[in-house]
């Protein structure tokens, strides 16, 4: 968790900012962990970091054109140094992947300070939910979208049994038997498709108040985000029926597919390790000769490690958790990459 003197650093950045650009992962922990600050001063633009979370330095444009005066990078992995130099704005950057050394930014990570790897929107919600408390359902639905149950969670228990039942008590019960799990892939799939129809759903969701609008559908802003919900969650049940068709006993499941507007490996990969959990789960879509792929596993093996080590001597890069990682992989490579996947891990 963060210390009070982080806290209360992040607060006053946030409270006196007047024009901050947030950028942010494209997944539901990213998306929640923007939508707590924003609403905190309903100030500034936010961008959302599609495919691999890296800043470059070609995301300082994006800041000029905003006209933003402070920047807050929220849930992503990488920031090169390179676009804090350039950006010549103040930098605070809350995350929780593997810590990196950078120079001139106000870098928030509890893995630094205390080793715990915490959700980028339990921090958020540290700082703000103070000022608004309105918003448990936000800082909920991104933590447990994120394989982490928050200490908050049982209040939101409390406050909405309906929503998230009071004898529930692990991520994965909350996420696939539960209607929080409905919001959490509302979240989801609002993200995916061309930007246009991302940043409507973001803007849409930056106004809604109580999550009975999207799983009641009680306004119509409620109704245009569960639309999208229902509209994703078609192919995103065709293709997990797919899956099942194909899978073996082997402890390696790999599915591929191609589809040039959706990315749906995160999601897939995480209903498949729910189901499977003794299997290493490898979800890949291929798009412009490269495998894009999300991988899963259960703490039998570390996923982060073996990925370092199947990467060597393959055109790809990734990186990740202990137990979930992405990557993407040159096509002709990806036979290669599997193989020594399997070595590193005895499969």
């Amino acid at each position: 968790m963060l210390s009070s003197k982080e806290i209360l650093q992040l607060r006053d950045a946030l409270n006196h900012a007047k024009h901050p650009i947030y950028f942010f992962h494209d997944d539901p922990d990213g998306l929640a962990s923007f939508l707590l600050f924003y609403r905190t001063i309903t100030e500034g633009k936010g961008y959302c970091v599609k495919a691999f979370p890296h800043i470059t330095a070609d995301f300082v444009q994006h800041a000029e054109n905003a006209g933003a005066d402070i920047v807050f990078v929220l849930d992503i992995a990488m920031v090169d140094q390179e676009f804090i130099d350039g950006v010549g704005r103040q930098v605070y950057w809350v995350d929780h992947h593997t810590p990196l050394q950078r120079e001139r930014v106000h870098y928030f990570n509890p893995r630094v300070t205390t080793g715990e790897n915490v959700p980028t929107p339990v921090l958020c919600w540290q700082v703000m939910g103070e000022q608004r408390p309105q918003d448990l359902w936000l800082a909920t639905t991104g933590a447990i979208g994120d394989w982490y149950f928050p200490p908050y969670a049982q209040e939101f228990q409390k406050q909405r049994p309906d929503i998230l039942p009071p004898n529930i008590t692990t991520v994965e019960e909350a996420m696939f038997n539960s209607p929080l799990g409905t919001l959490i892939k509302a979240f989801s799939f609002n993200l995916k498709g061309p930007t246009n129809e991302v940043n409507t759903s973001i803007k849409i969701l930056t106004r809604i108040e109580n999550p009975d609008e999207i799983l009641k559908q009680t306004t119509p802003r409620g109704r245009l985000i569960y639309k999208k919900y229902v509209t994703v969650n078609k192919l995103y049940e065709q293709m997990l029926a797919d899956i099942a068709k194909t899978a073996t006993k082997d402890k390696l499941l790999v599915y591929t597919y191609t589809h040039d507007k959706l990315s749906l490996t995160k999601d897939l990969a995480n209903e498949l390790l729910y189901r499977c959990p003794d299997k290493l789960i490898v979800l890949g879509r291929e798009k412009d000769n490269e495998v894009r792929c999300s991988l899963r596993c259960g703490k039998q093996w570390n996923i982060a490690k073996a990925l370092e080590k199947a990467l060597v001597g393959i055109q790809g890069y990734g990186g990740g958790h202990e137990q979930a990682c992405g990557a993407g992989i040159a096509k002709e490579d990806f036979p290669r990459f599997l193989e020594q996947l399997r070595h590193e891990l005895k499969l």
